[in-house]
């Protein structure tokens, strides 16, 4: 299948939205998040292509970026990717065929191999690098999420047409978002 054919693209959240490292205090946990990716979640959304996140773990903050982003669809805890996406295709009328996904380790693994396009970040492990489609050129954590949305919607030609309605949104706000634009 083609990367011209998709519509949901599904990414991993640990090691693929993030830089993979959690830092736990005495009640707290902290992952960091890149704006760059936060306005490739905007920018999917102008483009008409909807994201879900997809984690192995249940954390707080992301679901708290998840929800700031307004992120479609939001799957932690899930072991079972694979599963967890067919059941979203049943749900949403779609073939895995119209999903991208992007993850970097081994549980990642048979979702990657299932659906219709794949992406990694440069430290994938090995055998994730030879599994998927596309290796970013960008970090995890450091656009890498942002560049998979740029070249899915370049493909499907709705590029300009995301920009151009990102910056429309924008202009009609009179006041920026109390966080600015993540």
């Amino acid at each position: 299948m083609s990367i011209k054919n998709i519509k949901l693209l599904l990414t991993d959240v640990d090691g693929t939205l993030t830089n993979g490292k959690v830092y736990l205090g005495a009640k707290d946990e902290f992952v960091g998040f890149d704006i760059q990716d936060g306005i490739g979640q905007r920018l999917a959304a102008c483009g008409g292509l909807k994201v879900g996140w997809l984690s192995g773990r249940v954390s707080e903050p992301v679901a708290i970026r998840a929800k700031k982003l307004k992120v479609p669809f939001l799957f932690q805890g899930q072991l079972d990717k694979l599963k967890t996406a067919e059941k979203l295709c049943d749900q949403e009328d779609l073939k895995l065929s119209e999903i991208a996904y992007m993850g970097d380790d081994i549980i990642d693994l048979p979702l990657l191999k299932a659906v219709g396009w794949s992406a990694t970040v440069p430290y994938g492990r090995p055998v994730v690098k030879k599994a998927v489609h596309y290796v970013t050129k960008a970090p995890a954590g450091e656009g890498a999420f942002r560049e998979v949305v740029e070249k899915i919607l370049k493909a499907r030609g709705l590029w300009n047409r995301a920009v151009e309605q990102f910056h429309q949104m924008n202009l009609r706000s009179a006041t920026p978002p109390p966080n600015g634009l993540d």
